[in-house]
């Protein structure tokens, strides 16, 4: 089987995080977005993946030889000239897509988390027989999104109402699908997208099904549905492999810490929590809510919460961090500074209180 990640383009919303790496490089739970996805599409059976780039292939390609290795996986770039929205890429790829037969191919967004339930999208996609499926969530207030119409004893989608106000579903798009190649044969190569242009076509034409994702499910692209992505990532985790995560009096769970951190004395940390390879949080730090990019470090007695500390970058002493911070790469926040929702670009020194969200650039 073969499946195609639209990788995308400069990920603006995560900076400024971006700044510095591809947001599917960058590290979510301690590993690359990307990495989580392909990992999951192994367990099902993939062998190839092809990733959809607009922006930034070298930063990507870098990744992939390892990638390759660890999971004896056959990894291709797509490369547009051009953004190709999010039907473009699969037209572009199609040779790739098609090359070993008429087998279905998966297509996911790069920026979405969940358990990733491949096997069982694979298995009611096989069962109905038509040209897709695709994953739906449900949500508390379906008026901010494009919410799905099914046939509730079937799944097969009727129809697709944007932003509805009043109520009609409250399932929505997941961004993950699974298709046959007669897919492809409705995709011009341009510039398109698949849930305005596609799908309102195959759903028309009963080719089109829904599968309601089951568990946790986040689009985790800007800061702060990162770190709610994150929380529900470790709480599945919590559930469902509990001995990955941190042991010891420091730790509310759950609290993910890769082996390579160091933890000092009388710290609290979590709930919620991910600290990074090569991190050091020294004596007395509360952490929560809060992610700590490889090689960061908290100084004795800071508090941060609900914030992304970036790669490289130190949290000074008695430091207050909360409200949705996101610090760059090789940053140095100083002594005893608070921090009220700031974004601070890579390599800065910073030396003053943000007491109202301010970005430093």
């Amino acid at each position: 089987m073969k499946a195609l990640i639209l990788v995308g383009g400069f990920g603006t919303r995560l900076r400024p995080l971006t700044l510095s790496f591809p947001k599917p490089i960058v590290e979510f739970a301690n590993k690359a977005m990307l990495l989580h996805q392909i990992e999951a599409l192994v367990n099902v059976g993939v062998k190839e993946v092809v990733l959809a780039i607009a922006e930034q292939p070298d930063k990507v390609q870098a990744y992939i030889s390892n990638w390759e290795n660890q999971l004896g996986i056959k990894i291709t770039c797509s490369i547009e000239e051009t953004p190709m929205g999010t039907a473009g890429p699969l037209a572009l790829a199609k040779s790739t897509l098609t090359c070993d037969g008429n087998g279905p191919f998966f297509v996911l967004n790069s920026d979405v988390t969940s358990e990733f339930p491949f096997a069982q999208l694979l298995k009611f996609h096989e069962s109905h027989g038509k040209e897709g499926t695709i994953f739906v969530t449900k949500v508390e207030d379906p008026s901010k999104y494009g919410v799905v119409i099914t046939d509730e004893s079937t799944g097969q989608i009727q129809s697709f109402v944007e932003k509805p106000q009043t109520f009609v579903s409250n399932k929505i798009n997941a961004g993950m699908y699974i298709f046959n190649p007669s897919i492809l044969d409705r995709i011009p190569l341009q510039p398109t997208s698949i849930e305005k242009e596609i799908f309102p076509t195959m759903a028309k034409e009963g080719q089109l099904y829904a599968f309601e994702l089951q568990g946790f499910w986040m689009d985790v692209g800007q800061p702060r549905d990162y770190l709610l992505g994150m929380k529900l990532y470790l709480q599945s985790l919590q559930k469902k492999q509990p001995e990955k995560l941190a042991q010891g009096d420091s730790f509310i769970q759950p609290v993910l810490v890769d082996p390579t951190a160091v933890v000092g004395s009388k710290c609290v940390i979590g709930p919620n929590v991910t600290i990074g390879p090569g991190c050091v949080i020294e004596d007395g730090v509360r952490l929560c809510d809060s992610a700590v990019l490889n090689g960061g470090k908290i100084k004795a007695h800071a508090c941060v919460h609900k914030s992304i500390i970036g790669w490289q970058s130190t949290v000074g002493r008695w430091v207050r961090m909360e409200n949705v911070c996101v610090i760059g790469k090789d940053v140095q926040i100083s002594d005893e500074l608070y921090l009220n929702g700031a974004s601070v670009l890579p390599h800065k020194s910073i030396t003053t209180s943000a007491p109202v969200p301010q970005i430093f650039m």
